[in-house]
């Protein structure tokens, strides 16, 4: 079998969650964004409300109203009504509770190579100057299964890696027929992005976010967006943190225990011709709680290439993407710090 592929190199940097243990008020320079960064002028949580949630359901049925949020989704950010057994999602977040509990020399057994983005630690680092996350994370390839790297996953506690399975199963479910919808508001058959996806490559990140003492000056997640197709997210139900930038301002999304945040990824940016953009967000810190995110990312294959649609061209919509590898396009954005949307100019036409 062929060997499972690296995805890019990052730099070691301290573990935030051991840091805070010995210290919660040692907050190093290196973790103060720029003021200009938390900038709080432009905070808008009154548009919390407007966020649009939608009926899978209704949705997989081809529900004309549900369709419309969808489109509202995938132009500012949405909330998915999924289907899946909450059971299985407090099974999930109880045992990465556990997991996240473990002395430091248990987790580092999982610990991220130097050359990858697997197992436990940090991604993302590339240079001794950048300004780091408050945040430890978990990052698992679960698709295709020889991506996998399974001296990654957790073996504590026990039955974390069939539990992971079981999410994952569940989730990327909850993402296929989002992508048969997302094929029928960009004016295609319902299998055609899912198609683009047969051989999809995904994986999930769970974030853990310790308590900072100074959240107004250290961010949990620099802005960014996604390079997949879409990702699904789950929340803790009780601790806000994940924000959207939305005209300039930063929306909060507030967590709903029976739904997946749904946010667009550059893939379909690339696809629609900009008529759906990516969703740059960031997540924020809390002072006086933890908190644990899970991202699931839907992406095509390393080998699909990614360019507009020719439906999304005309002379009003010129071809503003050009194509690329994704595989390709994901490791070099993984070569980046986390910058707002900086990576997408790698697939833009320049003028």
């Amino acid at each position: 079998m062929e060997e499972a592929p690296t995805f890019g190199p990052s730099l070691p940097v301290p573990n935030v969650q051991e840091m805070v243990n010995k210290n919660p008020l040692l907050v190093p320079n290196r973790y103060v964004s720029c003021q200009e960064e938390m900038e709080k002028v432009n905070y808008m949580p009154h548009l919390s409300s407007e966020i649009p949630v939608i009926d899978l359901t209704l949705l997989s049925h081809g529900n004309a109203e549900e369709l419309l949020k969808l489109d509202i989704a995938c132009k500012r950010s949405g909330v998915v009504s999924h289907g899946v057994q909450n059971e299985l999602l407090q099974r999930m977040k109880n045992a990465t509770t556990e997991f996240f509990k473990l002395p430091i020399e248990e987790k580092d057994k999982y610990a991220i190579a130097s050359n990858d983005v697997q197992g436990y630690g940090h991604a993302y680092v590339v240079s001794e100057e950048q300004i780091l996350d408050w945040s430890d994370a978990l990052i698992l390839i679960t698709h295709p299964t020889w991506y996998r790297k399974l001296q990654f996953w957790p073996e504590t506690p026990e039955g974390f890696k069939d539990i992971i399975e079981a999410y994952s199963s569940e989730v990327k479910r909850v993402g296929e027929e989002l992508l048969s919808s997302l094929s029928v508001i960009m004016g295609m058959q319902k299998h055609v992005l899912v198609g683009l996806h047969k051989e999809s490559l995904e994986g999930l990140r769970v974030n853990y976010y310790p308590p900072c003492s100074t959240p107004e000056q250290v961010l949990g997640l620099s802005p960014h967006s996604d390079s997949s197709t879409i990702t699904l997210l789950m929340q803790d139900d009780d601790v806000p943190g994940l924000e959207i930038r939305h005209k300039g301002s930063w929306v909060p999304v507030t967590p709903k225990s029976d739904a997946l945040v749904v946010n667009v990824g550059d893939v379909i940016e690339i696809l629609s011709n900009g008529k759906y953009k990516s969703i740059e967000h960031r997540a924020v810190t809390n002072k006086n709680k933890s908190r644990t995110s899970y991202a699931y990312f839907l992406s095509p294959s390393d080998d699909v290439e990614v360019e507009p649609f020719d439906h999304m061209i005309d002379a009003q919509n010129p071809k503003l993407y050009k194509k690329v590898r994704f595989g390709d396009y994901l490791r070099q954005s993984m070569k980046r710090k986390m910058d707002g949307k900086a990576h997408t100019d790698v697939a833009r036409i320049k003028e």
